[in-house]
């Protein structure tokens, strides 16, 4: 996630963290994968219930007796709450043992209200490994917050909702993989994509993390949200659940299907096209059933191989973009060369159709999931310059924000997204190491291998004035005085080793 700047406002960031350490001591010996559906409900029954609150308060100072018309809030686009489920109900109970009870009620109570909630939300609060005690300090926390000053609590529920799918993230990764992309990821590929207005699709849509970007890009450059269709799916049945609240405490209406489902199998958008495709699927997922599926209609440029996912899914986004479309897709790095099982002529035949309008090559180590290094794809059936494709080697960029985490920082996400700017306008100019344009002849010339470091070289090395003779004569005497230094620690050793009775 990149890092907040300094004009964040720091009692919110304080109240993400307050939650989050909060949260991680309730946690007791429940697993992370589990305890996180606790913490993330938790946030969006209050979420619901502010919401509720704010427009029921507005019905009140009416006067006209509507504050229990369901009616009155669906077309706001508010969830009903009914009365045993409402905030002011939980906070009564929060230091009783039937604290647990009380929440898992009030989910039920919301969720026979509203049909979109159906199974949505988690009743696990009544576990007996559940802390009630410290589980009251944590409703304490929600009850007790200062929310923003405008009295609209979605900014800062939706900021701590996505600052504890990072946490969870972290403290579960390998496993993160299916549920969390790095924010910084994501917003590279939305500041690329550009997604203004239009139908956005994700067929692996995780917790949603794609749609809530593309909705933050359309907030900054002075949008509508409401401009943006949002279409998804989800095969994971717990990650779909979590998306569902995810989108909504963003105001996001979002189609994820009924249910969650497979993709390749059941897609539930089967006759759609789209505007723009963002997406991060399973890395070189091997059983997903291609064997089954080698006839199918989506593979227009070669059927692909039963043991890795990776060009099915691409094809399977280019079958579902419409005729100016765009897409933005994480892969692996193997996808840029790899030639068994057709994946060489798959390849090829995507670029001979003109649709790779640039590659990124990114750095490692931006998983929580992974260490395999990954490549973004950006896909556009109208290019604005045809028969070229934008390489980048942002290997080397980002910050290590951890012994084993690195970030793009917003400097890197902005140098990317404004290559890709420069470049659609004709007027980029090529940096040694970094970016090159190139036309699909020389790309043919590669055997359509799209490994960007073969495309932009290297870059150049900043003459330091020293006269070439100079410098290897001084570098020769360096490394001879290291020798003997080398030299002499050895006699060193051997004599104290000599000295305790085991000469060499």
């Amino acid at each position: 996630m990149a890092r907040k700047k300094a004009a964040d406002n720091t009692a919110e960031i304080g109240f993400e963290e307050q939650i989050w350490k909060a949260a991680d001591k309730l946690r007791g010996s429940i697993d992370a994968s589990e305890y996180k559906n606790v913490v993330l409900g938790l946030i969006f029954l209050k979420y619901l219930s502010d919401k509720f609150e704010q427009r029921h308060q507005e019905l009140v100072d009416e006067g006209e007796g509507f504050e229990e018309d369901r009616d009155e809030y669906a077309y706001k686009n508010i969830f009903f709450v009914p009365e045993g489920a409402r905030w002011s109900t939980i906070a009564a109970a929060a230091h009783t043992p039937e604290i647990g009870k009380v929440i898992d009620e009030a989910m039920r109570l919301i969720e026979a209200e509203n049909d979109k909630l159906k199974n949505i939300l988690p009743k696990n609060f009544a576990r007996q490994e559940l802390d009630k005690r410290r589980l009251g300090e944590v409703v304490d926390l929600f009850t007790n917050v200062k929310m923003a000053d405008k009295g609209d609590s979605r900014d800062i529920l939706g900021r701590t909702y996505e600052y504890c799918l990072q946490k969870f993230a972290e403290a579960e990764g390998r496993n993160a993989g299916e549920f969390y992309t790095p924010a910084c990821v994501v917003k590279t590929l939305v500041e690329i994509i550009e997604p203004y207005h239009g139908r956005v699709y994700d067929p692996c849509c995780g917790s949603g993390g794609m749609f809530v970007q593309s909705a933050k890009f359309v907030e900054r450059h002075q949008g509508n949200i409401s401009d943006l269709s949002v279409y998804g799916q989800e095969s994971n049945p717990t990650t779909w659940k979590m998306a569902t609240m995810n989108l909504a405490i963003r105001g996001i209406d979002a189609d994820l299907g009924a249910s969650n489902a497979d993709t390749f199998f059941n897609d539930l958008h089967k006759t759609e096209k789209f505007d723009f495709i963002l997406a991060n699927p399973p890395f070189n997922l091997k059983d997903w059933g291609g064997d089954k599926l080698k006839d199918d209609v989506r593979w227009k440029y070669g059927i692909p191989p039963t043991g890795n996912a990776n060009f099915a899914w691409m094809q399977h986004m280019i079958w579902h973009l419409n005729a100016n479309g765009r897409i933005g897709l994480v892969l692996a790095n193997g996808s840029l060369s790899s030639q068994p099982s057709g994946e060489g002529d798959i390849r090829r035949a995507i670029v001979d159709d003109d649709l790779v309008e640039g590659i990124v090559a990114m750095p490692g180590q931006l998983f929580y999931s992974t260490q395999i290094p990954a490549c973004l794809w950006i896909l556009n059936r109208r290019k604005a310059r045809p028969g070229h494709t934008l390489f980048i080697d942002a290997r080397e960029m980002g910050t290590m924000v951890s012994r084993k985490l690195r970030e793009f920082t917003e400097e890197d996400i902005a140098k990317v997204a404004g290559a890709f700017d420069a470049f659609r306008k004709g007027d980029l100019e090529e940096e040694k190491g970094f970016s090159a344009a190139v036309s699909t002849e020389d790309i043919a010339k590669q055997d359509y291998i799209l490994t960007p470091g073969r495309y932009v070289g290297f870059a150049e090395v900043e003459d330091d004035g020293e006269p070439f003779a100079e410098k290897m004569k001084r570098l020769t005497g360096e490394l001879e005085k290291c020798f003997e230094e080398s030299n002499r620690l050895q006699e060193q050793i051997k004599k104290n080793l000599e000295a305790i009775g085991y000469g060499m």
